[in-house]
């Protein structure tokens, strides 16, 4: 009988899941023309669809990336697929915090716009170290963004009306942050977890230092995404979870 009960439950589960997927597209065909965007790992994944959506309705669109080879690559794809050649990508890497500082630098010498920040790269459950002592999950989730967007802050408030659009996950209600000790010793997904939670705390918080300054600001969960991060997991895992997972172009929407 508990067989019987769980084989319902996980039918239940699939129609709904398929039912909700099914719903969630974004009909908004607002032109951009003149305004800038920033995405954070606009390479891959949402990030990179999300800048194909904007490129399309005219933004002059900025992915910002660690790696330069994916980083070339995937702004040849962007251009190609949104017709625009208005796209252009920069170097950073968010688990270096002076990489911030001289990417921030170097973007406030060349730009004179910053309509939308997306702050969307992220890093999954991983254990590793950032080159600050961190950890790499919270640092790149977390701290580089933070420290990212309180250094383009200023040039926000001077395009406004601006907006400040930072992803996160539901995954954020299964923790709680130490702020006394970020680093402290538990499983890697339980550090995904806190990240995710720091980025909503961040997005409310700069929502209330930034209110009636033109710039607003968003904590976006964009759902379950099958997007580049999965590579971080098991095949079974990867196996299990691809009728649940959403393609990217679906949850670019969403940003």
């Amino acid at each position: 009988m508990y067989f019987l009960y769980t084989i319902l439950a996980s039918l239940v589960s699939f129609f709904i899941l398929k039912w909700l997927k099914k719903r969630r597209y974004c009909t908004d065909v607002k032109r951009l023309d003149g305004k800038t965007v920033l995405i954070t790992g606009g390479n891959s994944g949402v990030g990179k669809e999300t800048a194909v959506a904007l490129a399309m309705r005219g933004a002059r669109v900025i992915i910002a990336c660690r790696d330069v080879g994916k980083a070339e690559k995937a702004v040849r794809e962007i251009k190609f697929r949104s017709r625009s050649l208005n796209v252009l990508h920069m170097e950073l890497d968010l688990a270096n915090l002076q990489s911030v500082r001289d990417f921030c630098k170097s973007f406030l010498q060349g730009e004179k716009r910053l309509d939308v920040l997306v702050n969307n790269a992220g890093m999954p459950s991983v254990l590793d170290w950032t080159d600050d002592g961190y950890s790499m999950c919270f640092g790149v989730n977390h701290l580089g963004h933070f420290l990212l967007t309180n250094l383009l802050l200023p040039r926000l408030k001077e395009c406004a009306p601006s907006r400040v659009v930072t992803l996160t996950c539901s995954n954020y209600k299964y923790q709680k942050l130490d702020f006394h000790d970020l680093n402290y010793n538990l499983l890697p997904f339980f550090t995904y977890c806190r990240s995710k939670l720091a980025n909503i705390y961040f997005s409310q918080e700069l929502a209330h230092l930034t209110e009636g300054k033109g710039v607003t600001c968003f904590a976006v969960h964009p759902g379950f995404v099958q997007s580049g991060w999965t590579c971080h997991y098991s095949i079974l895992f990867r196996m299990l979870m691809q009728h649940h997972l959403m393609v990217e172009q679906r949850n670019s929407s969403f940003i």
